[in-house]
């Protein structure tokens, strides 16, 4: 397979809609094809950077969950992206509000990136973990917003359903608004069209596609967003997309569905985290089964062994 064509397999695997909240529901017009071409350049983004710094922003929180608590999807793929790119970039930060810091602390260590590799610090109330050694300042060349939602077109903030989750959400848009013409490059990664990044796609693509989509649809775009079946899976597929520009395979633990879940039970169970579809704290995400989740995992370790 050329470079295109593993990168255009990654995106296919992961651009399905397994829970069927409408992202292809048009044929014609739809958030997958509302954001053709983001994906690879969005990778060539990192890629073509002479030293890339990533700031990955994460934590959506479901008040209706049993306990109360943040979601699997989002800080999982945080984790893997710091696990995936620690050593091929230059500089991996990862920011989750309080309440998600635990979550995200033991699945580093699960990973076994800190405390050798990785430095945890407290800032402004947020969790900060950094490879040690980080650049100044903390001066991020890309932002990467993943399954962080963000304002709709009257300032709230919603869930797919419609639920006001303005009083329970970290403001994470406020670092991709009104970004200066100097600042980094932006990435969002959403599955519901409720997410920072989905404010790229036109409103009335939203709107014919995603159910309540009026009401919820975030209104920040980035510059580039990659639209998944599951936000986890936009993880998977950018720190993939990056493996196969740079030429290099992946290690053996990487996309390895049993070492995801090792370090998934362990986030839920001293984080927690829930299942943001059940909202039950459970290791599984969005309500799939663990091997429909691991589908596109496995079919991305095969493209990129190929």
């Amino acid at each position: 397979m050329t470079t295109d064509e593993k990168l255009a397999a990654i995106l296919a695997a992961v651009q399905t809609d397994p829970g069927n909240r409408g992202l292809a529901r048009d044929p014609h017009d739809n958030l997958f094809t509302a954001t053709a071409g983001d994906f690879q350049a969005a990778c060539g983004s990192i890629e073509f950077q002479r030293t890339p710094a990533l700031d990955v922003d994460t934590g959506f929180f479901i008040p209706t969950a049993t306990p109360a608590a943040y979601e699997t999807d989002g800080p999982l793929g945080a984790v893997f992206l710091a696990r995936a790119l620690a050593s091929v970039v230059h500089q991996v930060g990862v920011w989750v509000p309080p309440g998600c810091a635990n979550a995200v602390e033991v699945g580093f260590r699960r990973a076994g990136l800190s405390p050798h590799r990785f430095t945890v610090e407290r800032d402004c109330g947020s969790l900060v973990v950094i490879q040690t050694g980080g650049w100044p300042g903390y001066m991020a060349t890309h932002s990467i917003a993943l399954e962080c939602v963000g304002p709709a077109g009257d300032g709230r903030y919603y869930s797919m359903r419609g639920r006001d989750l303005t009083d329970c959400s970290y403001p994470f848009d406020g670092n991709y608004k009104n970004r200066p013409s100097d600042g980094p490059v932006t990435i969002g990664i959403g599955d519901g069209g409720n997410e920072v990044g989905m404010g790229k796609v036109p409103h009335e693509t939203i709107v014919k596609n995603i159910p309540n989509g009026d009401l919820v649809h975030c209104r920040v775009p980035t510059d580039h967003l990659i639209v998944a079946g599951v936000s986890n899976w936009g993880a998977y597929a950018l720190a993939a997309g990056v493996y196969v520009l740079r030429g290099i395979r992946p290690p053996a633990d990487l996309f390895d569905p049993d070492r995801e879940r090792e370090i998934l039970e362990v986030m839920v169970r001293e984080g927690p985290l829930v299942d943001g579809v059940t909202g039950k704290q459970t290791a599984t995400v969005d309500g799939l089964t663990w091997d429909e989740y691991t589908k596109p995992l496995v079919r991305i370790r095969e493209i990129l062994e190929a």
